[in-house]
């Protein structure tokens, strides 16, 4: 069954989250980009309150959005926020020059590190290749402009199928993610990707606003097959 991860900027939100069954918690500040770093003190501060509310949820941080030439900025900004404890960092990866450089940086640190292809203008197929050889324990598909549609706007099923094929053929888990919403929930089944996140589908308005409980609720409920009409109906109110 593919796995729901939902983005959440802070202890109330994280909290939200795992109360609703959320399968991944994954930090990140939805007003700052496509992958907005949250404050290092801030990711501390929920993966302390995550602990001593005993959930167990596997979580993730974003490190921001960084151009690829900034190599040694990222590699201390991984170190920063595994430090807070959390199970994943994602990384952002871009066809940029450098991007090579910053995969293999990346490999060489003890940490459990997940790329973050971004798909808005296609993703490159040696680099990804580069990527698979690698072992990371997972890779995902991201749209940076949130305002110009879903993954499947700006990538076919069948580079997707490709992605996720690719992926799960090298032992990883593959992710997919970018302003998906219910009505995605029956391609992303199609799909099989290992997990599907969430940000724009559990707020009422702009993603950059809170998460509105019901939605996140509805949401839940209708990836896991359970009540899927009902489910839309929270969201076309």
């Amino acid at each position: 069954m593919m796995r729901v991860l939902v983005s959440a900027r802070s202890v109330d939100e994280s909290l939200l989250c795992a109360e609703a069954g959320v399968d991944f918690i994954d930090l990140k500040e939805p007003g700052g980009g496509a992958l907005g770093g949250l404050a290092v003190a801030t990711i501390a501060a929920v993966v302390a309150a995550l602990r001593r509310a005993a959930i167990a949820l596997p979580v993730s941080a974003t490190i921001g959005d960084w151009p690829m030439r900034e190599r040694a900025q990222i590699v201390d900004r991984v170190d920063a926020v595994a430090a807070c404890g959390v199970h994943y960092v994602k990384v952002g990866i871009t066809g940029e020059d450098g991007a090579r450089e910053v995969l293999d940086a990346l490999a060489a640190l003890p940490h459990a590190i997940v790329p973050v292809f971004i798909a808005d203008r296609g993703v490159d197929r040696a680099l990804l290749a580069h990527a698979l050889a690698m072992r990371f324990p997972a890779l995902m598909l991201d749209t940076a402009d949130k305002n110009a549609g879903s993954l499947f706007d700006v990538m076919t099923v069948l580079a997707l199928s490709r992605f996720v094929a690719q992926v799960r053929g090298s032992g990883a888990l593959a992710g997919l993610a970018g302003a998906l919403r219910v009505p995605h929930l029956a391609q992303l089944a199609a799909l099989a990707p290992d997990f599907a996140g969430f940000r724009s589908a559990a707020c009422a308005g702009a993603r950059s606003g809170a998460i509105d409980p019901r939605r996140l609720r509805a949401l839940i409920a209708a990836a896991r097959g359970d009540r899927v009409d009902k489910a839309r109906a929270v969201f076309y109110e």
